[in-house]
């Protein structure tokens, strides 16, 4: 009995040690494009982002480049950019801002790996996006969903995409970001 279950245990430590080195290597698999691909970028952000290092990771599901955004994050009149800056294996949203904001210009960090999903036929995808939430959506995702009541909204929020999971919404309030309800 005492080797069986000694068996046992030594089979799950080999097939988690496998699994862990599946999604490790899945994680050196994400697509990272360098800013330089995104034309519609400002040069002087393509030069930050390529001081700071980052690169774009690209999701499972899109061919065309993406997780590079613009809109009206911190008030209605100007015009700012997002972009998911990945770094050693950590990403993180990075906005510049086009006018005045008192936001912190760099939200959500986290390990990539977190990000990967099973996709199906024994393939594992990066599965995180960003968009832009018009006043209209937040509005919406808050009347289906419920969760923490919107403030007064005044401009666009970052919608923080989990591929075929659910969504949150960044959202610029008063210095602070704060968290509101995506889509499910």
């Amino acid at each position: 009995m005492r080797i069986l279950t000694l068996a046992i245990a030594v089979s799950a430590l080999v097939v988690n040690a496998v699994r862990a080195d599946v999604w490790g290597e899945a994680e050196k698999q994400i697509v990272r494009l360098d800013p330089i691909a995104f034309n519609e970028l400002p040069r002087e952000i393509v030069n930050e982002l390529k001081a700071m290092k980052c690169a774009v990771p690209q999701t499972y599901e899109r061919s065309k480049p993406h997780n590079v955004i613009n809109g009206s994050f911190a008030e209605r009149t100007q015009m700012d950019w997002a972009v998911l800056c990945s770094r050693k294996g950590v990403s993180l949203i990075k906005v510049f801002w086009g006018g005045a904001a008192r936001c912190p210009s760099e939200i959500s960090g986290g390990q990539d790996q977190k990000w990967l999903q099973d996709i199906g036929n024994d393939k594992i995808g990066y599965s995180r996006a960003i968009g832009s939430a018009s006043e209209e959506a937040i509005l919406k995702y808050h009347q289906q969903y419920e969760g923490p009541s919107p403030l007064p909204i005044s401009h666009q929020g970052i919608e923080d995409h989990f591929i075929g999971k659910a969504s949150i919404v960044h959202y610029c309030s008063n210095g602070k970001w704060i968290t509101l309800t995506g889509a499910d």
